[in-house]
């Protein structure tokens, strides 16, 4: 099974193999409301990690999204411009943003696990 982790940022990351797929937490998309516009990094763009690369809109607000890792794009869920509610939808499922292929797997290390990012979402209620 692919290992998910998470940032502080409320992204969330599933690597399988060298390549990593983004996108935002449940927690999240409770946060922003619905979703109704999606911007997408462009494919082959490298970006490091803690860089914003994506934005999303919502009806309360704009929020960029960062790449919890660095390395390339690869892919970009295209899907989510005509359909940007797919993010509110199914925020791990078929709403993910973007696929990543992993400069650096050591990067990894700093996200959080699960329990972690559960814990940390507790604290700021």
């Amino acid at each position: 099974m692919a290992d998910v982790k998470y940032t502080q940022e409320h992204e969330w990351i599933r690597v399988e193999g060298g390549v990593g797929t983004i996108g935002i937490t449940q927690y999240a998309q409770e946060q922003l409301g619905d979703v109704v516009f999606v911007e997408l990094p462009q494919v082959g763009r490298k970006v490091a990690k803690g860089e914003a690369c994506a934005v999303v809109e919502s009806v309360k607000a704009a929020s960029d999204i960062y790449a919890p890792v660095s390395g390339e794009v690869t892919e970009a869920n295209t899907g989510l411009t005509d359909a940007p509610g797919d993010v509110n939808a199914e925020p791990t499922g078929k709403g993910w943003f973007f696929k990543l292929k992993l400069a650096d797997k050591s990067e990894l290390d700093g996200l959080m696990d699960e329990a972690a990012y559960g814990a940390f979402v507790k604290s700021l209620a």
